[in-house]
Formats: structure tokens, C-alpha cells, sequence
């Protein structure tokens, strides 16, 4: 079977959140954050991205979204996209020539150390950090693997970036996808509306954050920390990061040490 035409097999999600045609071309749009996915279930994009501040800022044009539909280049008739496991095994692999084409679609036009990435179990941690990173370039495309997985051959290839969630696995990386897409359109200057908030919430200085209250007063017999009520704002900045390092230290040891680390290099 002959490459799939370069304009098959992608749609690009505008503002409106309206379904594009697949046949449409598809470019990156000079100066607005993009999020390019390469996916078996398009129809899942844009999902919860599509809501609340997310959605209001793909509206809005503050970032965009493009779907390519990896079925599109799949082989013959019924468009496989997969096939059995070299060397024997259970499940169904996807094919190298399959998903080359459709990174070659999604990648078109792309500037050069635009990142791709894998949703993978074996992937590096995500973390905070490159939430950060990935904000601060031009977008991101992302393959979301299905069955067993992808093709190494691809991974080396197109020298694929690797990223998990966790350690567990999930039947594909759509839910995945969506997260690190999230995660890096709320960095976007313009999204969350105050911009400080990036500023104290977790990870942001390698802590977890602090615990937050709200009305009423008090609740279940339970009151908010006086000191929250004082209106004392340098003794509330000191109980915040005091909480903040209490909890990493309890819940989370790796920050912990780490950040302990960062003191003492600094």
C-alpha cells in the first residue's frame, strides 16, 4: 500500500471546539502553543481539556490543538495499525510504517528540537519541571501507544522522548496525554487569569504544598489555624512554608532530600 497523502489523517481543533475535516492541512500557528497527538481515539480529544480554563483558553486562542488519527495510515483495506509480536507473545504491537507516517504528518512544518514524546510506563517520571519546559517552547506532539506498545525501531528512529505518569499501566495514553497537556497549557501566560498561583502551589520550589481553608470558620468542630485569621502576613508566609516542608518531608522523602540537597549547594 502506497503512503497515505500528507493531508490525510489529521484535524486540527480551533477554538470554537468544533470537529474539523480530517482532510484538512494542518501547520503549527506562528506564536500560539500547540499540542499536536498522534492517537487511535481522536473522538477523545479534546475530552477535559475542553473544559473550564483549559477549554476557555483553547476558545480563546491562547493555545491549539491538532488531532492526527493514526487509523488513517493504517494498512489495507481495514486499515491495520498493529500486528504480532516479533519473537512470540500476547497482544499486538504497533507497526513501525504505520506510526512513521503519522509522525511524519503530525511533525510537517514543525521547527527544528520540537519535542515528540511517547506516553510510556518505562518513560522518565513527568514532573513539574518539564511541564515548565514544554511551556516554555512552541508545543509538544505526543503518541498515544495502545496494545503492547510501539515499535522500537520508531522510538530510535524519530529519537523519541519517553514519559510516564507512574508506575502502573493504563490501557493507552490518551488519559496520559491529557494530562501533560494540562499540566503545560496552565503555565501559558494568560490561562489561570493570576499568574502568582503557578507560584506557591506544589513543586514549584521542589515542596508539596501547603494545606489550604476556606469558610466557614470552622467546621465539624475543626477551626482554620488562627494563625491564617491573624492578618499577619509575614507569620502566615512562615506557617505556609513551614507546612509545606513538613508535609514533603512526611509524604514525599525524594523531594525532601532533594530540596534538603539544593539548600546545601546553594
Amino acid at each position: 500500500m502506497a503512503d497515505a497523502p500528507r493531508s490525510h489523517g489529521s484535524k486540527r481543533v480551533r477554538p470554537s471546539l468544533a470537529p474539523r475535516d480530517l482532510m484538512e492541512e494542518a501547520a503549527p500557528r506562528p506564536g500560539v502553543w500547540t499540542a499536536r497527538v498522534i492517537t487511535l481515539l481522536p473522538q477523545a480529544f479534546p475530552g477535559v481539556l475542553g473544559e473550564s480554563l483549559t477549554g476557555r483558553a483553547l476558545r480563546e486562542g491562547l493555545w491549539a490543538l491538532e488531532v492526527t488519527d493514526l487509523r488513517a495510515f493504517g494498512e489495507g483495506r481495514h486499515r491495520n495499525v498493529d500486528d504480532t509480536p516479533a519473537g512470540g507473545g500476547a497482544g499486538m504491537v504497533l507497526r513501525a510504517d504505520v506510526m512513521g507516517r503519522a509522525i511524519d504528518r503530525a511533525m510537517a512544518a514543525t521547527p527544528p528540537q520540537w519535542p515528540l514524546v511517547y506516553l510510556s510506563p518505562r518513560g522518565a517520571p513527568f514532573t513539574q519541571a518539564r511541564a515548565r519546559a514544554l511551556a516554555a517552547g512552541p508545543g509538544v506532539t505526543l503518541i498515544c501507544g495502545r496494545f503492547e506498545g510501539l515499535d522500537e525501531r520508531v522510538i530510535a528512529h524519530y529519537r523519541i522522548e519517553e514519559i510516564s505518569l507512574g508506575d502502573f499501566v493504563m490501557t493507552g495514553g490518551e488519559i496520559a496525554a491529557q494530562a501533560v497537556i494540562d499540566a503545560s497549557v496552565r503555565l501559558l501566560p494568560g490561562v489561570l487569569g493570576n499568574e502568582t498561583s503557578t507560584e506557591e502551589e506544589s513543586f514549584a520550589e521542589g515542596l508539596l504544598e501547603h494545606p489550604h481553608y476556606t469558610r466557614p470558620a470552622e467546621w465539624q468542630g475543626r477551626p482554620i489555624p488562627a494563625v491564617l485569621t491573624s492578618g499577619d502576613h509575614a507569620k502566615v508566609a512562615a506557617w505556609r512554608h513551614e507546612m509545606s516542608e513538613r508535609i514533603t518531608r512526611e509524604r514525599r522523602p525524594d523531594l525532601w532530600r532533594a530540596h534538603v540537597a539544593r539548600d546545601e549547594d546553594g
